[in-house]
Parts: structure tokens; C-alpha cells; sequence
């Protein structure tokens, strides 16, 4: 490939956690970099770079999606949530005074995260999905966690968290 096409940028405009961004990005760069290294959406993590660990899972006009597997020039005009938007992924609901969303404070209660590094991408992908299935069966919620890699909890303490705001 020439040189000068793998320096070009391209126009970029794109919405993330409410704010307005522009930028002119390479081709080939993929969302995930974009989200992390331009816009500074650093609870966006990159676990496996193949799409298969969920931890960098945003939500691109209503869909969770796995931003390691998209180009950022592939969600032009979209609108992007990250976990910064949580509580609108949620329903809008105000945080607790302890600054946590339900969700968050689920997993804390039920102790369903440790090192962390999983945690966004499961917050930001079970609130989509319980905003579709407010009351999943435990099938269902295996079935969600299956896009998901946690290498530290061993899952039992995560469908705890979710059964608990599922009832």
C-alpha cells in the first residue's frame, strides 16, 4: 500500500458519553484505539483484540458492540456510550449517594469483580441487556455472559450480581 494513504486522515465525527467529538483519524484505526488514545475514554479496555473477551463492549446507537472489531471511521455520525454513561444505559436513573449506579452497586454487594479490568465491558453490555430483559432467566443470563471473559471471579459472584437486579 502507498505510503501517503497509510498517513491519510479522514473527517470523523461522532458522538461519545454526550459530548460532540471531530477528528480526522487514519483509515485502518480501529474504534477501540480511537476511544482510548483520541478521545481519552479510558474504560474502554482492550483485553483480547479479537472481539471474543467483551471488556472493550460500547454501545453504538442502541447496540453493544465490540469496539476492537470496528473501525472508527465505521461509526461516523453514530452516537457511542461507554461506562461513563451507565446510568443513561440504565434508564436514566441518578446514581446512589454512594456515587454508584444499581448495577454498579450490585456487583460491589455481590463482590462480582476483582482486578476490574473486565468490569466495564460487562456493566455496559448487561445494561442493554437487562433493559431488554428486565427479568431474565438464569439461562439467559449465561447465555449473555458467554460474550465475556472474567479470568479472576470464576462467574458465580457476576450472575449473583445480575439475578439480584433481576428479581
Amino acid at each position: 500500500m502507498n505510503a501517503l494513504l497509510m498517513d491519510e486522515r479522514l473527517p470523523l465525527s461522532v458522538t461519545v458519553d454526550g459530548s460532540l467529538i471531530t477528528a480526522a483519524v487514519r483509515p485502518r484505526c480501529l474504534l477501540s484505539d480511537f476511544l482510548r488514545g483520541e478521545v481519552g475514554a479510558t474504560g474502554v479496555h482492550v483485553g483480547c483484540g479479537q472481539g471474543v473477551c467483551g471488556a472493550c463492549t460500547v454501545v453504538i446507537d442502541g447496540r453493544p458492540v465490540r469496539a476492537c472489531l470496528m473501525l472508527a471511521m465505521q461509526a461516523d455520525g453514530c452516537r457511542i456510550q461507554t461506562v461513563t454513561s451507565l446510568s443513561e444505559l440504565e434508564g436514566g436513573q441518578a446514581p446512589g449517594p454512594d456515587g454508584l449506579t444499581r448495577l454498579q452497586a450490585a456487583f460491589r454487594e455481590h463482590h462480582a469483580l476483582q482486578c476490574g479490568f473486565c468490569t466495564p465491558g460487562l456493566l455496559v453490555s448487561t445494561a442493554i441487556f437487562l433493559a431488554r430483559n428486565p427479568h431474565p432467566s438464569r439461562a439467559a443470563i449465561l447465555a449473555h455472559l458467554n460474550g465475556h471473559l472474567c479470568r479472576c471471579t470464576g462467574y458465580a459472584n457476576i450472575i449473583a450480581a445480575i439475578e439480584s437486579l433481576a428479581r
